[in-house]
């Protein structure tokens, strides 16, 4: 069989292709797993591979359906994605339309949807009817973040693959040798990304969201010096971020968790590779004891975020409990 255009998720890819190889395929597949840990290109993977023209050894990558589908210009590949953070009704609608014609080119009809968690309940429950009773020629894939915010009755009408992240050495070897990323950069972007691969190359191809990392970090170090009522003003434009404060506080747990790593003799094992020098000095700032209780609050705060409660009231006691260092 031909090699899929993957990196990692070898699992994954293995039972795909048993199953287009047997001719057992289900009619909608769920793809669950950190955010840009590779959900959407296995899912796009797949469906190169289901409608290749030298299936069932696809996708071989060169044939004119793999080309378009590569270049987003397949008539029965379809992507849908939320408008304004949520995927409505109308769109599932819209899909079922399509759904119920024949395929145009290809042997399916192919749909994939990401972060079906997004759905609005209306259109959760519209795409019950199509997860139900598929027309035969079609297949769903669907992916999300987190299994506990998709519909049980989703759930259980979808195969579920659960995608984890890349080992360390796996995604740092990818950088270097399929996108030519520096040696100590590669290194960086691999234990930044927590074996997200799609953040690694994001991160290393868009200054913007290299520049959004170092701001934030910034941010932490000056909140730490600041008083109550400039904490609580951050906190009001925190709540107010388009995507949520959750990728902010997840940067400001890997910080404190790189502090303590260092506290504790293990510098080897930090995250923050650039920033050792900056670490080093933060860990003779404070005691070990107040690190752990900061990391424990973010961690609880995330906690609470995704339990979905006050995001304003949560993050005005987070910022409320920020330690100030011990150490003049």
């Amino acid at each position: 069989m031909a090699a899929w255009p993957i990196i990692g998720h070898e699992w994954a890819v293995g039972l795909l292709q048993k199953a287009i190889a047997r001719g057992r395929l289900s009619h909608a597949y769920l793809f669950i797993g950190p955010a840009q840990v590779g959900k959407t290109t296995l899912a796009r993977a797949f469906a190169q591979a289901l409608l290749c023209e030298q299936q069932p050894a696809g996708p071989c990558g060169v044939c004119r359906v793999c080309q378009r589908i590569a270049q987003g210009r397949f008539p029965d590949l379809q992507l849908i994605v939320a408008e304004k953070n949520t995927i409505q009704i109308d769109q599932v609608r819209a899909l079922q339309t399509d759904a119920a014609l024949s395929p145009l080119e290809g042997r399916y009809r192919v749909f994939i949807i990401r972060e079906i968690e997004r759905a609005t309940l209306p259109a959760a429950n519209a795409l019950l009817k199509s997860l139900e009773e598929p027309p035969p020629q079609v297949i769903l894939l669907l992916t999300a973040t987190r299994r506990d915010q998709v519909l049980p009755t989703i759930l259980s009408r979808c195969q579920l693959m659960s995608l984890r992240p890349l080992p360390l050495e796996q995604t740092r070897s990818a950088l270097e040798t399929r996108w030519g990323v520096e040696p100590e950069r590669a290194a960086l972007l691999a234990r930044l990304s927590a074996g997200r691969l799609g953040w690694a190359i994001a991160a290393h191809t868009n200054p913007d969201l290299w520049q959004a990392r170092a701001s934030q970090l910034d941010r932490l170090l000056a909140l730490t010096a600041e008083g109550y009522v400039e904490r609580l003003r951050y906190a009001e434009k925190l709540s107010r971020q388009e995507d949520g404060p959750e990728l902010t506080l997840g940067l400001w747990a890997a910080w404190w968790r790189d502090v303590l790593l260092i506290q504790r003799g293990a510098a080897d094992a930090v995250i923050n590779l650039d920033r050792r020098a900056q670490l080093a000095q933060q860990a003779a700032l404070y005691p070990p004891e107040q690190v752990e209780r900061a990391l424990t609050d973010l961690l609880r705060t995330l906690r609470r975020l995704r339990a979905n409660v006050n995001v304003r009231l949560a993050l005005d006691v987070l910022m409320l409990r920020l330690p100030r260092p011990a150490v003049a």
